[in-house]
């Protein structure tokens, strides 16, 4: 039966699953006793044992059984659930999702997860689990990794009848081993000398493909004694390490068979969870009839988007034509359309919002790992992760905000003592927090740390040459905090893993405003810091106001237009080698766009300017313009790869009337 055609659904329903088991086994963390969400995981683990074995990905399946089993443990109440043996299942979460992973990118979903699974194994049979840190090496628990079926343990239950002894024995080759399929043949060739190799793990296939990192293991049937066999080995150059171990066959049988034993109580516990959701879903049965889904390949949807953009251009130009001809039937027919066009373009711009939920998702997990690294206590808080934001918006912000949860956990909350003796709770709380406003979605970041120190981020500035000693007196606060996101800036007193590497922040700046958005902070010195990330609902349809500089047409966003007005010639001021206006209050300077896009004069200036008011963030422009056109949407379309530095352009639209009209980045003109 051909199962690539159900691929794509093993795949998306395999990272909710997974999904599932990482928020669940977070809770589990706060209320170990809570049975209710140890079922939960074990649900999910177990149809995805299911779902994986019926597609052929053995390795995957074998490593959510083992999990199985020690979820099975605990909520038989023989396994009790510490912070340490959690640190071994989210590894073992991490493993199903590379593999995962790798099956969507084309893969065979292969892994070597000898040692979580050893791990698993210890824990299931009562042993303390034992978390490596990083410079353990593999090596450390070497023996009974190996897994035999029916045909080789007969073989091994034979050749014991017949004299032979059972080894399974550990290789690990150096580190700047070059011939590693040249080596593991040596190791074959004397191990076939001495007796009969059964079993490796990886497989022969791989290991003559050099498809295995360093590592190998080896069942031999031998009549030699373990220390002959080590001295066989450890012959062969370029081995840095060799253990040999005896197996006694028919434990290893008696293993099997608890393990059949776990297999059928396994059987048991499934038909009660299915007896479960079968109840579930009776009862819920009236709520999901009204809220049916289907899934979608996105590209299918990009495709629809592509259509409909031309539709709107198609739109514009009928709107054009009909207002030239002033017949009226045309022009109730294409108001008609418009109205529907417009309904249509709201329900495929919907059907393209994904909650930022999917990108927020991830990262409890990843702040659980951070406080254990560096031995902080924090508590993360999401709020409004129902909010949606445009596919395209959702693909770009995850890196930034990774980015800014690890300097908010690295640089922004102190550690248990040092809170306690500011008289802090020693936990340090970080909120996600994101929300609709106008046309946009609010993202910010929140934590209670120690907030940014202005004269550390003064002087790191002042050495790296950001600002000039005598410019740095008349910052406000919000200027200085703006330093922390110049190139290659970092406070970091040591580098660490996590942050301090002088990379980050200037990327994230960089990634939000190539998204339309901006980023802001907040902070005050020992009781914390706000990051604030305003980003547009859609980058494909936006509304612009038209203007005309002399005969060339350009279009600014409406998202930041604060309004337009008339000015005479003579209310413009001087200031400073540049051109102002008294704005309501404030003085705005005004930038002539003729002059800044070099426009060719066709028409003498005149008594009077069109001025468009532009904001970004607190700083605040006057575009001057020869006349405004109106509002449109229009559809953005980037210029190519031939004008990717084009100043001040972030890129075109094509009007009703066919022609090209530039959209102007209205944040780079204001920098």
């Amino acid at each position: 039966m051909d199962m690539s055609q159900y691929l794509e659904i093993f795949i998306d329903e395999s990272k909710e699953h997974l999904q599932t088991i990482n928020e669940q086994l977070l809770e589990l963390e706060k209320s170990p006793a809570d049975l209710s969400i140890v079922n939960e995981i074990f649900r999910s683990a177990h149809t995805l044992k299911g779902m994986s074995a019926t597609m052929g990905f053995e390795d995957l399946a074998n490593l959510t059984h083992q999990m199985e089993n020690v979820l099975d443990g605990i909520r038989n109440h023989k396994i009790t659930v510490t912070p340490e043996l959690l640190d071994i299942v989210f590894r073992a979460v991490d493993d199903l999702e590379a593999m995962v992973n790798s099956i969507a990118e084309g893969g065979d979903g292969k892994r070597d997860v000898r040692e979580v699974v050893q791990q698993l194994k210890q824990i299931e049979q009562g042993e303390p689990p034992v978390v490596k840190t990083k410079q353990e090496p593999i090596s450390a628990v070497p023996s009974l990794i190996q897994t035999y079926g029916e045909f080789e343990y007969n073989v091994l239950q034979q050749s014991k009848e017949q004299g032979f002894h059972t080894y399974e024995i550990f290789v690990k080759l150096r580190a700047d081993c070059l011939l590693k399929a040249a080596r593991v043949f040596m190791v074959f060739e004397a191990l076939n000398q001495a007796g009969e190799v059964i079993k490796s793990n990886p497989s022969v296939e791989l290991l003559e493909e050099e498809k295995f990192d360093q590592e190998f293991i080896v069942t031999v049937v031998s009549k030699e004694t373990s220390e002959q066999l080590y001295q066989r080995i450890i012959k062969v150059s370029e081995i840095e390490e060799v253990t040999v171990t005896a197996i006694d066959v028919d434990q290893l049988r008696a293993g099997q068979g608890t393990q059949s034993q776990s297999t059928q109580s396994e059987t048991e516990a499934a038909v009660t969870v299915e007896n479960e959701e079968q109840k579930e879903k009776e009862a819920t049965h009236k709520q999901t009839a009204a809220n049916k889904t289907i899934r979608v390949n996105i590209e299918r949807l990009d495709i629809l988007m592509n259509l409909f953009e031309e539709l709107v251009i198609d739109r514009g130009r009928l709107e054009q034509i009909s207002r030239e001809l002033n017949h009226p039937e045309l022009h109730e027919t294409v108001e008609r359309m418009s109205r529907i066009s417009s309904d249509l373009q709201n329900i495929i711009l919907n059907m393209r919002m994904i909650p930022v939920e999917t990108v927020f998702n991830r990262f409890p997990r990843m702040v659980r790992q951070l406080a254990r690294d560096l031995g902080k206590k924090i508590n993360l808080e999401i709020i409004g992760a129902e909010t949606e934001l445009d596919r395209t918006v959702i693909d770009e912000i995850g890196d930034p905000l990774v980015h800014l949860l690890r300097n908010a956990i690295d640089h922004g909350i102190e550690t248990p003592e040092v809170r306690r003796a500011k008289g802090k709770p020693e936990e340090g709380t970080v909120k996600l927090k994101a929300y609709h406003s106008g046309n946009h979605v609010f993202i910010e970041i929140e934590d209670d740390g120690a907030g940014i120190n202005r004269e550390k981020v003064i002087q790191k500035a002042i050495s790296k040459g950001i600002i000039s000693k005598q410019n740095a007196v008349n910052l406000t606060d919000k200027q200085v905090y703006e330093l922390i996101f110049a190139s290659g800036f970092s406070t970091a007193d040591k580098i660490s893993d996590v942050s301090g590497r002088g990379v980050g922040l200037d990327v994230v700046k960089s990634t939000i405003e190539s998204l339309g958005g901006s980023v802001t902070i907040d902070s005050q010195e020992g009781v914390g810091s706000v990051f604030s990330i305003q980003l547009p609902l859609t980058l494909s349809i936006i509304s612009v106001m038209l203007v005309e500089i002399q005969n060339e047409k350009y279009a600014i966003p409406l998202s930041s237009i604060i309004e337009t007005a008339i000015i005479k010639k003579e209310d413009i001021l001087h200031a400073h080698h540049q051109k102002v206006i008294d704005f309501r209050g404030k003085v705005v300077p005004l930038l002539f766009l003729k002059d800044v896009f070099e426009v060719p004069v066709v028409k003498e200036e005149e008594e009077f300017f069109s001025v468009v008011i532009v904001r970004k963030g607190e700083k605040m422009a006057g575009l001057v313009v020869d006349s405004f056109i109106g509002q449109q949407e229009v559809v953005l379309k980037s210029l190519g790869n031939y004008l990717t530095s084009v100043f001040a352009i972030s890129g075109a639209t094509i009007l009703g009337d066919g022609q090209v009209a530039l959209i102007i980045d209205c944040n780079v003109l204001i920098k």
